[in-house]
C-alpha cells in the first residue's frame, strides 16, 4: 500500500504539473468560456409525449471511471433509487455484481438495445456485462413505468434500461483508450469510424477492446475480457435507412470467495479472505481451490434495424436479431463430502419486432408486435475431487426441452393539447414453456437413465400490461407528471427448485410427488407501480423529485411443505413499496457543477413467512438487500482544461435476512477523477489524461448481499467491497 501511495503521489504531481504549464499559456488567450455540462437528463420514448425516465449522458457515464466502460449497471449508478453492488473495483466480475432497482433485484428486469431484448437464463434476467460503453451514445432508465414498445423479454418488474448505440458517425474518427491501474489491471480500447465513404452515405464503425486484472484479493484473475463491435448505417435513398450491430464479448474470470455472517462480525481479520492458491488432496477442502471457482462467458448479438420513411406520416420499422450465449461456471459444492458443479449455459435467441407508426404533431401512435423463439440448454455436470484433478461424475441435473416462444403484441397512443400532454399504452406477453423430459446418470457408469418423475409438462403463461401518463405545464419552468404501468417477470429459478427435487427424490416420491407437482406452483410476478413528480428548472437549478408506490405480487417465497418436511419456493408473496428519488443538478458556476442524488425507499413484506414449520417475523420489515436511504453527490469543477469531480457515495444499512438478525452497516465511500485534455495537438484532435482514484480512505465494507428476497438467516452470502485503487489513463481522438 505504502508503494502504491508514493506512485500515487508521484502521478498527482505530475498532473499538477501539466496543469501549472497549460495555466500559464492559457493566460495570453483571454477568458475561458465553459458551458454547463448535464450528466443526467429526463427522457422519453420518441412516439410519448411524457417523460417517465431518466437518460445517463456520455459525461455521466464518463465521469464514473473505468468500472463504467464494461458495466451498464456501473453507468448508471449514479441515478437516485439504484443500488449497484460489485465484488471488484473494475467492472468485470460478470454476475458477482448486484443492482436493485427501488429494492427490486434488478436481474428482474429488462435491458435492451434499441428496443431489442437482453436476457439469459440461470440466472434470469440481463447480461450488462457485454457491451463497452464508449459504443453507446446514452443509456436511459425506467424505473416505475416501462414504455410498452420496449422489448423487455421476460420481465420488467426490476425496470427498464435502454441502450442507444454510437451510430458510426459521419466523418473519419479514430479513438485509442489505454488505462493502467493497481491490481496489474490494464485496458486498452480502439475504435475507428470510416465517415462516409459512398455517395450512398454508406458508413462503418469498428471497435475492440482488451481488459484483465489481478483480483485485488487472493489468487487468480478477472479475464482476459476481449470484446469486439461493429456497425453499419446505410441509407437507402429516400425510402429508407438500414442499420446493423454486431457486440462480442468473451470473459474469463476467477471467482472471489463470499463471506459468512459470522465472518462479517470480524470484517477487518476476514476482509482479505479468498479462495485456497494450492491444493491439499482433501475434497472437503479442495472445494474452495481457486481454479475450481471459475467462470468463462461469450456472448455474440446480432441485430439489424430497418426503417421505411417514404410514407409519412407513416413509418414502419423491423428489428431481426440472433443472439447466442455460451457459458461454463465451475463452483465448489459440499455434497458428497465435496465436488465440483459445472453450470452449463447454451443458448440461442432468434426473434424480431416490427412496428408501425403514424405521427401527426398533436396525435401519436405505434402499433408493434414482438416474436422470439428460445433454444435454451441448461444443466449441470458434477466432479470429483482426486488427487490428480478432476473427475467426471455425471450431470447434476440433465433434462431436455424444446423451443420457447414470446408473442407480445402492443399498442401506443399519445398526444397533447396546450400544456396538457398524455399518452397510453398496452401489451399483451405470452410465453410458451417447452415441456421437457428429466434424467439422472447414476454411478459407476454415470449413463442417462429416464427419470420420468423429473419431467415438466408445457405451460403457457400471460398477461395484460397497461401504462399510461399524463404530464402538465404549470409554466416555462414548472411540470408536474404522473404515470401507472404494470409490470412482470416470466417464472424463473428453475434449477434451484430442480436440484432440490433431485437431492431429495427419494423422500418426494415415497409422498407421490413429482416435479412437475411443484412446478405447478409457479406464476408471473407481477406490480402495479405509481409515480408522481415534479421537474424545476432555471438557468442554475434542475430538480426533478419522484414519488412513487408499488404493489408486488406473487413473487417467489419459500414455502414449508409438511408432507416432505421440505421447504422450498413458490409465487405466494406480496411486498409494498413506496418512497422519494430525487434528481438535481445545480449550476453554481459556469465552471462549477454540484449534484445531489438522494433516495428514500421502503419495501416491506406483507405478511410474516414460513420456513420448515416456523413463522418467520416479516411483516412490516424491509426485503432483505434494501436500504432505506442511499445519495450519490459530487462536484464536476472545470479550470481551464482540467476538470476535478469529488463524489461520495453513502449507501444505508441493510439486513441479510427477512427477520433483521443480520444487519450490514451503512458506508461512505469517496472518489477523486481528475482529467486533463490538451487540445489541437499535432498528431491528434485531443489528448485526454485521467487519474481516478476510488475508496479514497480505503474503507472496509460489505458491498455484495447475495440473497433471495424471502431469506432465512444462515443461508445469505456477503462479498467485501473493493478498497482503494487507483487507475490512469490516457485517451486520443483523431
Amino acid at each position: 500500500m505504502k508503494r502504491t501511495w508514493i506512485g500515487l503521489i508521484g502521478l498527482i504531481g505530475l498532473m499538477t504539473a501539466m496543469t501549472a504549464q497549460a495555466q500559464e499559456k492559457a493566460t495570453s488567450l483571454g477568458e475561458i468560456v465553459v458551458t454547463e455540462e448535464k450528466l443526467f437528463t429526463p427522457t422519453k420514448q420518441t412516439d410519448e409525449t411524457v417523460y417517465t425516465g431518466s437518460e445517463i449522458t456520455q459525461k455521466g457515464v464518463e465521469i464514473q471511471g473505468s468500472k463504467a466502460e464494461t458495466s451498464v449497471y456501473e453507468a448508471i449508478s449514479i441515478l437516485p433509487g439504484i443500488s449497484v453492488e460489485s465484488a471488484d473495483p473494475y467492472g468485470l466480475a460478470a454476475e458477482q455484481r448486484v443492482i436493485r432497482v427501488r429494492g427490486v433485484r434488478g436481474y428482474l428486469g429488462a435491458l435492451t438495445v434499441e428496443g431489442v431484448p437482453n436476457w439469459g437464463g440461470n440466472p434470469i434476467g440481463p447480461r450488462e456485462y457485454l457491451y463497452d460503453t464508449e459504443n453507446l451514445e446514452s443509456i436511459s432508465v425506467y424505473k416505475g413505468a416501462v414504455p410498452a414498445d420496449l422489448g423487455t423479454g421476460v420481465g420488467s418488474r426490476g425496470g427498464a434500461i435502454e441502450l442507444k448505440p454510437r451510430w458510426p458517425e459521419e466523418k473519419f474518427g479514430l479513438q485509442l483508450n489505454q488505462g493502467l491501474a493497481t491490481d496489474s489491471y490494464h485496458r486498452t480500447f480502439v475504435r475507428i469510424d470510416s465517415g462516409s465513404l459512398t455517395q450512398a452515405d454508406t458508413r462503418l464503425s469498428g471497435s475492440c477492446s482488451y481488459t484483465q486484472a489481478d483480483k485485488w484479493k487472493g489468487p487468480g484473475e478477472l479475464g482476459p475480457r476481449n470484446n469486439a463491435n461493429l456497425a453499419l448505417t446505410q441509407p437507402v435513398g429516400e425510402i429508407a435507412d438500414v442499420k446493423v450491430w454486431f457486440n462480442y464479448n468473451d470473459l474469463k474470470q476467477d471467482l472471489y470467495r463470499p463471506l459468512n455472517y459470522s465472518q462479517v462480525q470480524s470484517l477487518a481479520e476476514n476482509y482479505k479472505f479468498d479462495y485456497n492458491e494450492e491444493r491439499t488432496g482433501i475434497a472437503a477442502r479442495d472445494i474452495y481451490y481457486y481454479d475450481y471457482n471459475k467462470g468463462s462467458f461469450t456472448n455474440k448479438d446480432l441485430l439489424a434495424l430497418i426503417t421505411v420513411k417514404s410514407f409519412e406520416p407513416y413509418r414502419f420499422s423491423l428489428k431481426p436479431y440472433f443472439i447466442n450465449e455460451y457459458a461454463e461456471i465451475y463452483q465448489g459444492v459440499t455434497s458428497g463430502g465435496g465436488r465440483i458443479q459445472k453450470r452449463n449455459r447454451d443458448i440461442e435467441r432468434t426473434g424480431a419486432i416490427a412496428e408501425a407508426g403514424w405521427d401527426a404533431q398533436a396525435f401519436k401512435a405505434v402499433l408493434g408486435y414482438l416474436f422470439e423463439k428460445s433454444d435454451m440448454n441448461i444443466f449441470s455436470e458434477n466432479y470429483g475431487i482426486t488427487a490428480s484433478g478432476l473427475t467426471y461424475q455425471g450431470y447434476g441435473v440433465f433434462a431436455t426441452s424444446g423451443d420457447i416462444y414470446i408473442n407480445s403484441p402492443y399498442l401506443k397512443i399519445a398526444g397533447a393539447y396546450r400544456d396538457f400532454d398524455w399518452q397510453a399504452g398496452l401489451k399483451y406477453f405470452r410465453f410458451e414453456d417447452s415441456a421437457s423430459e428429466g434424467y439422472v446418470s447414476p454411478a459407476p457408469t454415470y449413463e442417462l437413465q429416464r427419470a420420468p418423475d423429473l419431467d415438466r409438462e408445457p405451460r403457457t403463461y400471460d398477461i395484460l400490461l397497461p401504462t399510461v401518463g399524463a404530464g402538465y405545464k404549470l409554466s416555462e419552468n414548472l411540470q408536474v407528471h404522473a404515470s401507472y404501468g404494470k409490470n412482470f417477470i416470466r417464472p424463473y429459478a428453475y434449477m434451484p427448485l430442480v436440484n432440490l427435487y433431485n437431492s431429495n427424490r427419494a423422500v418426494f416420491l415415497a409422498n407421490g410427488i413429482t416435479l412437475n407437482d411443484l412446478f405447478k406452483g409457479y406464476d408471473m410476478e407481477e406490480s402495479d407501480n405509481i409515480d408522481l413528480g415534479v421537474r424545476f428548472k432555471t438557468a442554475h437549478l434542475e430538480i426533478a423529485p419522484t414519488v412513487f408506490y408499488a404493489k408486488h405480487k406473487n413473487l417467489l417465497t419459500t414455502v414449508y411443505d409438511p408432507r416432505v418436511n421440505l421447504s422450498y419456493q413458490q409465487n405466494i408473496g406480496e411486498v409494498t413499496g413506496y418512497g422519494l428519488d430525487l434528481e438535481t443538478n445545480v449550476y453554481l458556476h459556469k465552471s462549477l457543477t454540484l449534484f445531489v442524488n438522494p433516495s428514500y425507499t421502503i419495501l416491506e413484506y406483507d405478511e410474516d413467512l414460513t420456513y420448515q414449520g416456523s413463522r418467520l417475523k416479516a411483516e412490516g420489515n424491509q426485503v432483505v438487500d434494501t436500504p432505506e436511504f442511499m445519495v450519490k453527490a459530487g462536484l464536476l469543477y472545470k479550470w481551464g482544461d482540467l476538470e476535478i469531480i469529488p463524489s461520495l457515495r453513502f449507501i444505508g444499512s441493510r439486513y441479510g435476512d427477512v427477520e433483521h438478525k443480520e444487519k450490514i452497516d451503512s458506508y461512505l465511500l469517496a472518489d477523486l477523477r481528475l482529467t486533463y485534455t490538451l487540445k489541437r495537438i499535432p498528431i491528434a484532435r485531443a489528448l485526454k489524461l485521467s487519474l481516478d482514484l476510488n475508496n479514497l480512505f480505503d474503507k472496509e465494507y460489505i458491498s455484495v448481499v447475495n440473497v433471495s428476497d424471502d431469506n432465512r438467516g444462515g443461508t445469505a452470502s456477503y462479498y467485501a467491497g473493493a478498497p482503494f485503487s487507483a487507475l490512469v489513463s490516457a485517451s486520443l481522438e483523431f
